[in-house]
């Protein structure tokens, strides 16, 4: 393992920038520092830094530990995971892990390592040994369950890392690999906003003869999400994700800059999106993730139903925007139609711009212990753009006795079945809803495996399943059964390949804070 020279930390941490935007000063040395870490936290906090210990233990060497300190598989290491806080506040600043071979260790120093309050370049200095460090790696990584409980941060959030050795007479002593939150340790506010995605489970009334239109039922849920980030700029600029969503995050933030008149923009960093056009509403998080994060560096208090009216979302559904503000299980009113101040066509919300969002008629916490399997085939886009306008013009108005039917489906067999806890009811009332109105014109359109993993997932015990939106997203819920219909749900796709994810709703909207 060959340690990074000057120039490669330095290339190294331009990367990063590439990738999460410019470090501050702090952040950099803290990457490429090549003496005490601990040190350094106490001059710049001004306060002394404590060790609570997470993990000790001996175990023996895997390759890449025995790689990392030139020693054999399976000899013993002391393996330690410590947080580095501030004494005063008590916030962890740094996450360490730190490998040791014991074989190399005097008892002195073994006995001082294996206590859990001694940092290690204190227990160098207290033995007077002498070595340096070798910086071998520094890199972006996602903060995972662990890291996300310990900062109090999202697990899709981006972390720095850095891993060094310590060198004693020229070999290995102790490998150790430090992180902490991109966010840490900046030299200006950055806002982080963590925004739900939703199950769009139908939209309600697509005939319009009673004068509305619209109308919608779906769910808010915990994963997948948008994690984003921002921080002031004279200019737009996106970084992370893909190109579509980086688009998105840009429009969105010029448009809310131009109807608020604010003075600047700033730079994002897009840590996490659902998947684009996969029936997941992912256009409304990132974009209203976007305007809330430019909001709030700006100091500007606008509720999400206007944020969403000045980036073009909810013109057809307002379930993204109700999401957002609030989660859970959420039931909207749709739109006046052919009326003035209404919608004059039958439109979906990318092409609707310049229509309000709609009224939320109902909001309930979905059920905790139920369990949300979602699974999106590979197999290309769900309708958006001049096709999915298309669709609307040539399919729309549905038959009104289907509208009657599926309204009645809801209002009496699918709310009711989440108000009484009553899972096998409300999945039977998704099924139903698979048949009936705009939901079923949408169904008819899809690659044939999205028809094989509904039934499939119903059959493995899940009490209701259907297709999210356009799809290609379809949603099974159930509780105890779940891991059968995730079973079936992969041998469906089989080699056609997908993604299968189990996870629950989410009963609170997005989080903006700033650090």
């Amino acid at each position: 393992m060959k340690p990074l020279t000057a120039d490669r930390i330095g290339e190294r941490i331009r990367e990063i920038e590439q990738r999460i935007g410019r470090l501050s000063p702090m952040q950099k040395v803290l990457i490429g520092t090549d003496g005490s870490v601990t040190n350094l936290l106490e001059m710049a906090t001004g306060h002394s830094v404590t060790i609570t210990t997470r993990l000790q233990e001996v175990i023996g060497a895997d390759p890449k530990i025995a790689a990392a300190l030139n020693i054999e598989p399976g000899d013993e290491v002391n393996y330690r995971v410590v947080e580095l806080k501030d004494s005063v506040t008590g916030e962890t600043l740094i996450y360490a892990v730190s490998c040791t071979p014991l074989r190399r260790l005097a008892p002195e120093f073994r006995q001082d390592l294996m206590r859990a309050d001694i940092p290690i370049g204190r227990i160098l200095s207290r033995h007077r040994i002498e070595s340096r460090r070798e910086i071998t790696d520094a890199r972006v990584v996602p903060a995972g369950t662990d890291l996300a409980r310990t900062f109090n941060v999202h697990r899709c959030e981006s972390m720095l890392s850095r891993k060094y050795r310590i060198i004693h007479r020229e070999e290995p002593l102790i490998a150790i690999e430090e992180i902490f939150p991109c966010t840490a340790f900046a030299d200006e506010i950055r806002v982080l906003v963590d925004a739900p995605s939703r199950i769009h489970i139908t939209l309600l009334d697509m005939n319009g003869a009673s004068g509305r239109v619209d109308g919608g039922v779906g769910v808010t849920l915990d994963e997948p999400g948008c994690v984003l980030d921002a921080r002031k700029s004279t200019d737009i600029d996106v970084r992370g994700g893909d190109e579509t969503a980086r688009h998105r995050v840009a429009g969105a933030a010029r448009a809310v800059r131009e109807g608020l008149a604010l003075p600047g923009g700033a730079e994002f960093t897009l840590h996490a999106s659902a998947r684009q056009h996969a029936g997941l509403g992912s256009g409304t998080q990132v974009a209203l993730a976007a305007a809330a994060a430019l909001c709030r560096l700006y100091d500007r208090n606008v509720p999400a139903f206007d944020l969403a009216r000045i980036v073009g979302r909810g013109g057809t559904s307002g379930i993204g925007t109700a999401a957002f503000e609030q989660g859970g299980f959420i039931l909207d009113g749709g739109h006046r139609f052919g009326s003035i101040g209404g919608k004059q066509e039958f439109r979906p919300s990318a092409a609707s711009r310049g229509i309000a969002p709609p009224p939320v008629l109902a909001r309930h916490r979905f059920p905790e212990d139920w369990r949300i399997l979602l699974v999106t085939p590979e197999v290309g886009a769900g309708a958006h753009g001049g096709r999915e306008v298309d669709i609307f013009r040539t399919h729309c108005p549905v038959p009104l006795e289907e509208v009657r039917e599926l309204c009645h489906e809801v209002l009496m067999r699918m709310i009711p079945g989440l108000v009484e806890h009553d899972l096998d009811l409300f999945g039977s009332a998704v099924n139903r809803t698979q048949a009936l109105g705009f939901k079923k014109v949408e169904v008819a359109m899809q690659h044939p495996v999205v028809s094989s993993l509904l039934e499939a997932m119903v059959q493995a015990g899940a009490a209701g399943a259907g297709l999210s939106s356009f799809g290609p997203t379809v949603y099974a819920v159930g509780d105890t059964d779940m891991q059968d219909a995730a079973g079936a749900a992969t041998e469906v796709l089989g080699d056609g390949g997908g993604s299968v994810i189990l996870t629950k709703a989410r009963n609170c909207g997005a989080n903006v804070r700033a650090g």
